[in-house]
């Protein structure tokens, strides 16, 4: 089946993770896409490396359903080639800074030069137009500038803590690629490009702007309270015989539901638990009391009691415990990939958005380096003996 974006190109200049899997989300909907590298590698190419070759993880998830080829642009010849390729392409992803763009000839002026219609989806670590714009930057810059990591901390303020998965980095990749997929709509229409912008700090501060709200409009100062949340209760992550559970009771449906599985009818009687803000401000005692409960039973056994009454709640798991999980299984949330050098096939996570008539699918793995150069190249009308010029004179 083809997906839905079939025929639409995209040039991926991007490296690490908001600007490659931005790509990666078109690729899995069917675009075309050329992940375009140094000739050594991306920088990102070797993260926590898992082949003799030293390709990682992070990479192959990125960069799957995607062809690859290796590319000086900064070279006459190689500006030559980026100049073909664009004038092929729909889209050109890239997550630099905008006077790298503009030195590789990737800035909008210069694409639109080429192909007038090209659409130019770029990510910065703050945007354009304020003090910081000219500073790199990765995923932490949104975690701390946007409260978040504050708020993580362990409960005195005194140690914020940096969440490892890098939620900023993919949240502004989701972003882009909304946008994109908004900018090749608006082209069907008007035949004409744009430029679509992400940027990590503002990813961050939308995610957590309902905290900012709040304090804007109440001056609240709220103070980090390790796992237990601020807003509701009980919300935590409490110990059992032999593990670790997560509960949340949001609403005044789920904490009767809790009162009478505490069998302490008093919780819906104490004005000081009287709605969800009380019951955030008094969360320590309400902590306590379910922290009490989950201690006297396992992980499994707290679970079953609590998935009985309808309240949410899940285990604390290592990530071979997710892996292994019968649920995750079940619902075949991984596509196990084979890769050159693996030992094993890599658990590539599926599209996470299910379609039922157009899905996104892994159609192959990620390219290993410089893959697809020669054939690349060949596409765009370099006749072998000007490809292997180019190799004996370093531009791929």
């Amino acid at each position: 089946m083809k997906g839905v974006l079939s025929g639409v190109r995209v040039l991926d200049f991007g490296r690490y993770i908001a600007g490659p899997y931005c790509a990666m989300l078109l690729g899995e909907f069917g675009a075309e896409v050329i992940r375009i590298e140094k000739r050594g590698g991306g920088e990102d190419r070797s993260q926590a490396p898992l082949t003799p070759s030293q390709d990682g993880g992070l990479f192959m998830q990125m960069n799957r359903n995607k062809r690859g080829m290796t590319l000086d642009p900064m070279t006459p010849e190689g500006q030559e080639v980026v100049r073909r390729l664009v004038s092929t392409a729909d889209v050109v992803v890239a997550n630099l800074p905008p006077q790298t763009l503009a030195a590789m000839r990737l800035d909008y002026e210069s694409l639109a030069a080429t192909k007038p219609d090209i659409i130019l989806t770029m990510v910065t670590a703050y945007g354009r137009g304020g003090p910081y714009s000219d500073r790199v930057g990765f995923d932490g810059v949104g975690q701390v500038m946007s409260g978040a990591a504050y708020m993580t901390s362990d409960g005195d303020g005194e140690r914020p803590y940096r969440f490892q998965a890098p939620w900023v980095d993919f949240g502004t990749a989701l972003h882009c690629a909304y946008g994109t997929a908004m900018a090749l709509m608006a082209k069907q229409q008007t035949g004409r490009g744009q430029v679509v912008e992400g940027a990590l700090l503002a990813t961050a501060l939308t995610i957590g702007n309902g905290l900012l709200i709040e304090q804007e409009v109440l001056s609240i100062d709220r103070r980090p309270t390790g796992n237990r949340g601020q807003t509701a209760g009980p919300v935590d992550i409490f110990r059992t015989r032999d593990g670790w559970i997560l509960a949340q009771v949001i609403g005044q449906p789920l904490f009767r539901r809790w009162a009478n599985l505490m069998g302490e009818e008093h919780w819906l009687t104490d004005p000081r638990f009287r709605d969800d803000i009380s019951r955030g401000e008094h969360g320590a005692l309400i902590s306590a009391r379910m922290g009490d409960w989950c201690a006297e039973r396992t992980s499994a056994e707290a679970l079953e009691i609590l998935g009985k009454a309808s309240i949410p709640a899940a285990p604390v798991l290592k990530p071979q415990q997710a892996l292994d999980d019968p649920h995750v299984k079940a619902m075949q949330f991984f596509e196990r990939v084979d890769y050159p050098g693996l030992p094993r096939p890599a658990p590539l996570a599926r599209t996470p958005a299910w379609l039922s008539q157009t899905p996104g699918a892994i159609r192959h793995r990620a390219p290993t380096l410089g893959e697809h150069t020669n054939s690349i190249l060949a596409e765009i009308g370099y006749a072998p003996e000007e490809i292997a010029r180019l190799r004996e004179r370093g531009v791929v």
